[in-house]
Formats: structure tokens, C-alpha cells, sequence
């Protein structure tokens, strides 16, 4: 019953739904820059993608500063101000960690054709997909079952993340000799799962919404 009379309160405008999809949808692009830079064999190439990433995620940043700043203007918010900040936060996180991931191969001159970074770059695009398709569901609520449904497959990419990572670490040490390349890649490695974290941590987010709202 609280939640019924909360809707009737929501405020008219959308300014919330809007700023969410648009900050969504630059994570899935600068995932999708992200398999561009691996994908692409000349350094200078990767450089000047990475400057792209850079600007996708600075822009990023602004549409978080915006989202806190709207949090404090509206006294009333279309699900709770805590929900609010944790997405806004969760998301900010998955955009820093594809930036940083992205840095760390250029800065360290890393041959990106490994087969441990192009499947997690491939597994934070799929991620970063269904959390942008679960970000849209949010403003009407009326695709429950799509929601839930890529909810899961964040969760499911989660895990294989996890998976690749373990066999990445186990056939680095086995078979690779220098000592600087293993910390190089084990860093990268590392950057690119915590993007899938990431995501996992906004799917949560956006799960807890659902089950509150819906």
C-alpha cells in the first residue's frame, strides 16, 4: 500500500530515468570502445581510442555529478534517494573500471591478442548490455520478465568472469617466463574483472529496486 501512494507522489518530470539511461548507455559504449582497442593491433590506433574511452568516461562522470546534484534538489525521487546513489555509484564504478582497464594495456604496452582479455572484454560488453536493457525497464516497469532476465545473465557473466580470470592467472604462471609481463597482464586480468563486479554490483541495485517497486 506504501508503495502505491508513493507512486502517486512521483514527481512528473524524469529527470532521473533519463539521466540513468543516458549514463547507461555511455558505459555500453565505451565497452564497445573497449573491444575496438584490444581488437586493434597498431599502438597509435589503440592510443587514440583510448582518448575516445577517456572522453566517454568524463562525460560519464559529469552525468553522475548531475544525478547526485538532482538527488539534492528533489525532495521526492521516483524509488529510494539510497537506491538513487547506489546505482548512480555502481555505474560510475563499471565506467572507471573499463577506463582504467583500457589505460593499463596502453600504459603498459600489453599485446591485447590474449585470450584471458579478449574474453573479458567480450563478457563486460555483454554485461554492460543487459545492465543498460535493465536501466530502461526502470522507467515504466512494465517488462518484469526482460529485467529479470538480464538481471540474471549479468550475474551468469559474473561468474564466467570469475572463471576466465583463475584460468588466465593459472596459464600466465605456467607459461609465461618474464616476471614484468606477469604483472602486467595479472593487473589487466584484474582491472577487467572487476568491471564484471561491477556490473554484478549494479544489477543488485537495480534488482532491490524491482523488488521493492514493482
Amino acid at each position: 500500500m506504501l508503495n502505491n501512494i508513493g507512486k502517486i507522489f512521483m514527481p512528473k518530470n524524469k529527470i532521473f530515468y533519463a539521466l540513468f539511461e543516458d549514463v547507461a548507455d555511455r558505459v555500453s559504449e565505451m565497452a564497445i570502445k573497449l573491444k575496438e582497442l584490444v581488437k586493434e593491433p597498431d599502438i597509435d590506433k589503440r592510443a587514440s581510442i583510448l582518448s575516445v574511452i577517456e572522453d566517454l568516461e568524463h562525460k560519464n562522470d559529469d552525468g553522475t555529478h548531475q544525478i547526485f546534484t538532482e538527488l539534492g534538489r528533489n525532495f521526492i525521487t521516483p524509488f529510494d534517494r539510497e537506491d538513487i546513489h547506489y546505482l548512480a555509484t555502481s555505474l560510475d564504478d563499471i565506467a572507471d573500471y573499463i577506463y582504467a582497464s583500457a589505460k593499463k594495456i596502453n600504459f603498459y604496452k600489453v599485446n591485447p591478442n590474449d585470450t584471458g582479455i579478449q574474453k573479458l572484454v567480450e563478457l563486460i560488453y555483454q554485461g554492460s548490455i543487459e545492465i543498460s536493457k535493465a536501466v530502461k525497464g526502470l522507467r515504466d516497469m512494465k517488462n518484469l520478465r526482460e529485467m529479470t532476465e538480464a538481471l540474471i545473465k549479468v550475474n551468469s557473466i559474473e561468474n564466467q568472469a570469475d572463471d576466465i580470470f583463475d584460468l588466465s592467472i593459472e596459464m600466465l604462471f605456467e607459461h609465461e617466463n618474464n616476471f614484468k609481463e606477469v604483472i602486467k597482464k595479472r593487473e589487466i586480468y584484474q582491472s577487467l574483472e572487476t568491471a564484471t563486479d561491477k556490473c554484478e554490483d549494479a544489477a543488485n541495485v537495480i534488482e532491490s529496486i524491482i523488488i521493492k517497486y514493482s
